[in-house]
Order: structure tokens, then sequence, then C-alpha cells
């Protein structure tokens, strides 16, 4: 089975059907859809997005927090497609803030605790 999937990309909207088996990043990739990426095994978070509809499986987004998942991220390098989608790319940046921005600019820290200074 395949879905219909939109994503928008800075001022270009790319289309294109995905098959429920397979990675929506690769998939679209071999429509000729150049979407930015970096580790694709779901380790960081340069093919994040925002999901605005639908839904994706994706069991091996180990770069993406169970929050960040339920506010509707995808990491698009280990996604496959559980219905149509409209989605939009997310700077890397915001997405990596969202996710760990919490643990930095506050001083020195160990696992996101304060450290006395030696």
């Amino acid at each position: 089975m395949g879905y219909r999937i939109r994503i928008h990309h800075h001022q270009h909207t790319y289309t294109g059907e995905v098959p429920d088996d397979h990675y929506i990043l690769a998939a679209l990739e071999a429509q000729g859809v150049q979407l930015p990426f970096s580790c694709r095994n779901g380790a960081c978070t340069t093919c994040a997005v925002k999901i605005h509809s639908g839904s994706v499986r994706q069991p091996e987004a180990m770069g993406l927090s169970a929050a960040l998942r339920r506010q509707g991220y995808a990491l698009l390098c280990v996604s496959f497609a559980q219905s149509d989608l409209v989605m939009s790319t997310q700077a890397e940046d915001e997405v990596y803030e969202l996710q760990f921005g919490r643990y930095f600019g506050r001083g020195r820290t160990r696992w996101g605790l304060p450290v006395d200074e030696e």
C-alpha cells in the first residue's frame, strides 16, 4: 500500500507516493526529491519534520524524544507512512534546541545537573 506525501521545504512543496514499507526519505529520494539528511540512522535531527496531518511509524527514531514525537515531529530517514501526510521540514537547530536546549546554556553541567567548579 502507498500513501500520498506532501512536504513543504522552504519555498517549495514536494509531493510523492510512498510505499508503507519504505522509509519516507529514501522513497522520495528515488523520485528525485532532495531533502536535508545526515546520518540516515535516526540519530540526529537533520531530517526532522513537523507533521500537520497524517501519521507515521518511526520505531528507530532514537534522535527524537518521545515528547517531541507526541508533538508531531518525525525523522524522515527512519519513518514509515501510515496514512497520507502533510509535513514541513524544520530547521535542524530548532528541533535540536527543543530536544536538548534545557541541558545547554546553564553553565557547566553533567547529565543536565549543575557541577561544582573544580
